[in-house]
């Protein structure tokens, strides 16, 4: 086969006219001047919305496939959404401080903490999910999901003062739902009992009460399935039905040590 025709085939089965990489690209820069906008002291507020506010022209050029939709106008409403999710975050980095003792400072939480950038960052792109802005909003959580390795998809409903510790290996699913004063810990999953496209309109991921603190690598699945409020999860469980409010719940391994003699 020579040159021509493997570029002919190639074209050929490029065969998604609105796949343009250019759109993961410009969200993760706009996702990034965002993120500073809002906490980093030294960034100019005025001047960097105006900024922002190209930066998204940009991206309804790319994302706005649907000639009928006028995501033109997604902008306005979401900064004037920006002062209140900024106040949620700054709820949910003093939950950090106030839970972690290995936080020496409010900064660090900011800064060093991936837990916080992935809360961050799921909060900014779920007001874009709200606003039914195409792509874009699971584009800026996959970019913070790949920094931190947590997993939040932009469709969860979650509520204040939320605190990941350590972080790597969470998962939230679209459909979850994290109330108020919610910990958890490394590896914790919050996903689907079943997995079937046919579901995609219905609930499928479990809902979160109240002052529930979940340990590591414990998963909980289904739509149906509750945690009551004030209840503590253990670490490795594994929980498909509703679990009444103060309870805790544990997973006990069998754990044999054995010694090699005069060792």
């Amino acid at each position: 086969m020579n040159q021509k025709s493997i570029i002919q085939k190639i074209v050929q089965h490029k065969n998604q006219p609105n796949l343009r990489f250019a759109l993961k690209q410009k969200t993760e820069q706009f996702t990034d001047r965002l993120f500073y906008t809002l906490f980093d002291i030294d960034t100019p507020v005025a001047e960097n919305l105006s900024t922002l506010e190209s930066q998204f022209d940009g991206l309804v050029d790319l994302a706005c496939w649907d000639v009928n939709k006028s995501c033109k106008k997604v902008w306005e409403s979401y900064v004037g959404k920006l002062p209140k999710i900024l106040e949620r975050l700054n709820m949910d980095a003093a939950a950090t401080v106030n839970c972690d003792p290995a936080s020496l400072s409010i900064e660090e939480v900011y800064m060093a903490y991936p837990g916080f950038y992935a809360i961050a960052i799921y909060r900014l792109a779920h007001e874009l999910y709200n606003e039914g802005f195409p792509l874009v909003p699971r584009l800026m959580t996959e970019y913070a999901h790949r920094q931190t390795g947590v997993d939040i998809n932009p469709g969860a409903q979650i509520g204040d003062s939320f605190h990941i510790d350590h972080g790597t290996g969470v998962v939230i699913g679209e459909t979850a739902i994290i109330k108020n004063h919610v910990k958890i810990y490394q590896g914790v999953t919050l996903g689907g009992l079943y997995v079937a496209k046919h579901l995609h309109k219905t609930k499928r991921h479990p809902t979160i009460e109240d002052n529930v603190t979940i340990y590591a690598n414990a998963t909980i699945l289904g739509g149906e399935t509750v945690i009551g409020a004030n209840s503590v999860i253990g670490g490795n469980a594994w929980i498909t039905a509703s679990v009444p409010p103060h309870s805790t719940v544990f997973h006990t391994p069998e754990i044999k040590i054995k010694t090699l003699p005069n060792v």
